[in-house]
């Protein structure tokens, strides 16, 4: 009994943050009461001129995909390399292996990428 007091308490504070985190923010966003210029997009201090809407290119966020899929690997690979250093010399080898597969993979997509032309910045 005592653990579906523990799941109703988190289901309600869940719940509650969401709606709480709305309601923050409903309260702070900007909102124009009767001043037009108040919504104006600027850029530092200048007003701007054309389409402030402007879309950008898919390979902005390749790149930024890439970078996130590389920089995780990193972390993967540091906390492999602590354990590895505490790791007994039975498994070292297995270990060792495990990683050399998982670099294999990521290199294996860099390499398609490479080859699909995604690093090519046009």
């Amino acid at each position: 009994m005592e653990a579906l007091w523990y799941i109703l308490g988190f289901a309600f504070a869940g719940v509650s943050f969401v709606f709480l985190t709305i309601a923050a923010a409903w309260l702070v966003t900007h909102r124009n009461r009767g001043d037009v210029h108040k919504g104006l997009p600027y850029e530092s201090g200048i007003d701007t001129y054309g389409d402030t809407h402007a879309r950008f290119g898919i390979s902005f966020y390749i790149y930024a995909l890439m970078f996130v899929a590389f920089d995780i690997e990193v972390i993967f690979i540091f906390l492999w390399a602590l354990i590895f250093s505490t790791t007994p010399d039975a498994d070292l080898a297995r270990l060792f292996l495990s990683m050399l597969i998982f670099v294999g993979i990521l290199l294996f997509g860099l390499a398609y990428a490479w080859r699909k032309g995604v690093l090519s910045w046009r």
